[in-house]
């Protein structure tokens, strides 16, 4: 597919030809990658974050808001939890954290991957080169890393620079990523305020671009507390502007499963948010094959709010978990835990303390 003919499936609305999109889109999943839907464990272990996103509600500029980083004991119990649930991925999520010091957490990621089964992801934001490389060499596996938008004067509008830094080329630390031999993740925010079409339709040409093991789309939700929400730039003509609606995150994946025929897309939190009912089995049904259920001890989880009123703030990891595989058996589909060399074997750990 070209930018013209995704321009044209994003502006679609014709229903006969959306489902003919979603068709379509499901049967390259299932020749492409499977039945299988591959079961990542999420742990948000800090919400401290030193950038001023306008959209983020983590972000520096939030006032009052509880900051936390969890324990190293913390950690290695969420990871025997997903092990015991069959996931085959610990995701290790924060906001850019310089509190997270690289040798601890380079211990953790050995001990997980020593004691465990599981592949390791880290979604840590912009870390420098050494600590990158020093992950990678204790065991890291994956590294998620958004780029929100192609658009670079709409990327500068919402994402200033880390402070006393020059801003960051994020395509460019992708490519660093794969380098250090990371599988590489990425992804946008449907609907964000100045997102134009055709911006959005080099969005997922730069997906294929980039050839990325996994891309993760979900919808815009505003945080009230951040400058993005209380005031809107008028950025653009209204015409031109993409709708933050359910359906078009639906025709994003569904785009980019067409694309990237092989990554691995998430069916999101955000979607299970905008669409408590339904929205992650229709993700699954239009190109989708992983969830990732939140693993977060339940204290922490309502303080990482990077939007509002997530739709796993107060599920238990075992009813998630539960709630999760009933979704996928209802589609006619199967719980996988991925494709992470040792992930396909279950071994006995333990989690003693080192003497």
């Amino acid at each position: 597919m070209d930018q013209k003919e995704i321009t044209n499936c994003l502006k679609e609305e014709d229903l006969l030809h959306l489902a003919a999109l979603y068709a379509r889109a499901d049967g390259v999943r299932r020749q492409c990658v499977g039945d299988a839907v591959h079961l990542r464990g999420l742990v948000e272990i800090s919400n401290y974050c030193c950038r001023s996103c306008a959209y983020c509600g983590i972000s520096s500029l939030r006032q009052g808001l509880t900051r936390y980083r969890i324990t190293r004991e913390e950690i290695l119990a969420c990871a025997e939890q997903a092990v015991n649930f069959g996931f085959g991925t610990l995701v290790m999520q924060a906001g850019e954290d310089s509190g997270i010091k690289a040798d601890w957490l380079a211990g953790i990621i050995r001990e997980i991957k020593t004691r465990t089964p599981l592949a390791v992801t880290l979604s840590l934001g912009e870390r420098d080169a050494e600590e990158l490389a020093l992950w990678k060499e204790a065991g890291a596996d994956r590294y998620l890393l958004r780029f929100e938008t192609s658009d670079p004067n709409l990327y500068s509008k919402i994402h200033p620079p880390a402070p006393g830094k020059r801003s960051a080329d994020r395509i460019a630390l992708l490519k660093e990523l794969r380098g250090l031999g990371y599988e590489i993740g990425s992804g946008i925010m449907v609907g964000l305020p100045g997102q134009t079409y055709e911006s959005l339709a080099r969005d997922i040409l730069l997906f294929r671009e980039l050839d990325l093991d996994m891309v993760g789309i979900g919808p815009y939700l505003p945080h009230p507390d951040t400058p993005l929400a209380r005031n809107v730039p008028d950025m653009m003509d209204a015409a031109e502007q993409v709708p933050g609606r359910e359906e078009m995150v639906y025709k994003v994946i569904a785009l980019t499963r067409i694309v990237c025929p092989e990554a691995n897309i998430p069916s999101t939190t955000a979607l299970a948010t905008i669409n408590r009912e339904e929205g992650r089995e229709l993700g699954l049904s239009r190109g989708a094959n992983v969830i990732m259920p939140n693993l977060t001890p339940l204290p922490y989880r309502r303080l990482y709010e990077i939007y509002p009123a997530k739709a796993c703030i107060f599920e238990t990891p075992e009813d998630a978990c539960k709630q999760v595989k009933a979704q996928i058996l209802s589609l006619g589909r199967n719980p996988g835990i991925g494709s992470s060399g040792r992930g396909h074997q279950k071994i006995n750990i333990s989690f003693d303390k080192p003497a």
